[in-house]
């Protein structure tokens, strides 16, 4: 048993070094697409990065199917949870975070407007198929809006910076799906592995989820939050977290509700409270204008805590 959770460590740590690699490949192909064609790097971090970066929480959400459906909810549950509470805690710390009008005013009021609509799907105990093709309509609309907006914005904007030619077009794209296919496979290396560990201390699916999994498969945003900060792209990270936790209810469990409906247990909503809390949190951070290092702290913690309760309460 001790070989077996040396060899689960490894493949951990490895799965991790192909997270950063790929992170930082979605990022740069990410900004070059943005330049190219005057799309903002809010609007890029929310659609493209945003897609890729969810990639692991919806191959782990559709392997779940069927039986394991508390591994589902906790996932996508503890993934909002952890983009918030440790990857924006980690960035906000690293770096004082801008909050854009335009982010306060319409892009976190849409993230708690569908982390609402989840909760109500949830109150008759399960989220039927229909509930996810509804979910799976709403992410349509949801990218319609996105691209309305991108368009919008590219029509206001001037941007310098342009990529005339094929090439740089092809290697963005290169990038950008090389980065995507390392984040992909990274998660489920690291992911598998960390949720083997957790099982031979008898750890319960429902912890599993939130913590375990919801972490693995939130590093993709978390080191892409990190490169892009390093770059100067705040505004990426923040677009990036945003997204995400939309498309994990819209898309994640949409598909995973489609596929087999999923019962929704008493403790789950308990967990929509944390994740409501650190959302409202969020909103609340970015009234001031600015998420400063010392609410990273705050939101570090309080995740900590959170993660500590979890495995005593388990």
């Amino acid at each position: 048993m001790a070989i077996d959770v040396v060899i689960n460590l490894v493949l951990t740590v490895a799965g991790i070094v192909m997270l950063c690699y790929g992170g930082n490949w979605l990022v740069n192909g990410g900004v070059a697409i943005a330049k190219r064609f005057h799309i903002s790097n809010i609007v890029i971090g929310m659609t493209v990065i945003a897609y890729g970066t969810s990639t692991p929480e919806l191959a782990a959400s559709i392997a779940a199917a069927g039986e394991h459906s508390e591994i589902i909810l906790g996932n996508i549950i503890g993934s909002n949870i952890a983009n918030i509470g440790m990857v924006i805690g980690v960035t906000a710390i690293m770096i004082p975070l801008l909050a854009k009008k335009t982010t306060l005013k319409k892009d976190v009021p849409i993230m708690l407007g569908f982390s609402l609509l989840l909760i109500i799907l949830s109150l008759d105990g399960k989220i039927s198929q229909y509930d996810g093709l509804l979910l799976i309509v709403l992410l349509m609309l949801f990218t319609v809006y996105m691209y309305r907006t991108a368009r919008t914005k590219s029509e206001q904007e001037n941007n310098d910076i342009e990529f005339n030619t094929k090439n740089s077009n092809l290697r963005a794209l290169g990038l950008m799906g090389v980065g995507i296919i390392l984040l992909y496979f990274g998660a489920e290396l690291t992911v598998d592995n960390a949720v083997a560990i957790a099982q031979t201390f008898g750890i319960s699916e429902r912890i599993i989820g939130l913590t375990v999994i919801a972490i693995g498969t939130s590093l993709p945003e978390l080191i892409t939050s990190i490169i892009a900060i390093k770059k100067d792209h705040t505004d990426i990270g923040i677009g990036n977290i945003i997204g995400s936790n939309v498309y994990n209810i819209l898309m994640i469990m949409g598909v995973a509700s489609v596929l087999t409906g999923i019962v929704v247990s008493d403790q789950t909503f308990y967990d929509y409270a944390i994740m409501m809390g650190f959302s409202v949190g969020l909103l609340i951070a970015m009234m001031t204008g600015i998420v400063t290092r010392k609410i990273g702290f705050a939101f570090v913690a309080s995740y900590v805590i959170y993660l500590v309760s979890g495995f005593l309460l388990n």
